[in-house]
């Protein structure tokens, strides 16, 4: 399993100007893009958690740990992602109340 790594992306996105590199025909690295990959991982790991859950069930795995490891990974991502989301959401509406 993959550990989240938002915090790099954040750092890496904060270093430089949002559309610098797409100027220059250089990588991708827009917030829209690092937001994209990252509820790329959510996916990721909620998947992998089903998958722990299933073979549970199965037998396949009989390690509890790992399955209740790989349900508090799927979990603890989702939250983090629904905070960016409300974070985002709420400097929307403050730029959308600022008097031009």
């Amino acid at each position: 399993m993959n550990d989240i790594s938002i915090q790099n992306r954040i750092e890496a996105l904060a270093g430089s100007p949002v559309g610098k590199e797409q100027a220059s025909g250089g990588k991708d690295s827009s917030f829209g893009t690092a937001l994209e990959t990252a509820i790329g991982e959510v996916k990721q790991f909620r998947e992998e958690a089903d998958q722990a859950v299933r073979n549970l069930a199965l037998g396949k795995e009989e390690n509890i740990h790992h399955t209740m490891i790989a349900l508090e990974k799927a979990e603890v991502s989702f939250r983090l992602m629904m905070q960016v989301r409300n974070k985002i959401v709420a400097a929307y509406e403050e730029i959308m109340r600022m008097q031009v």
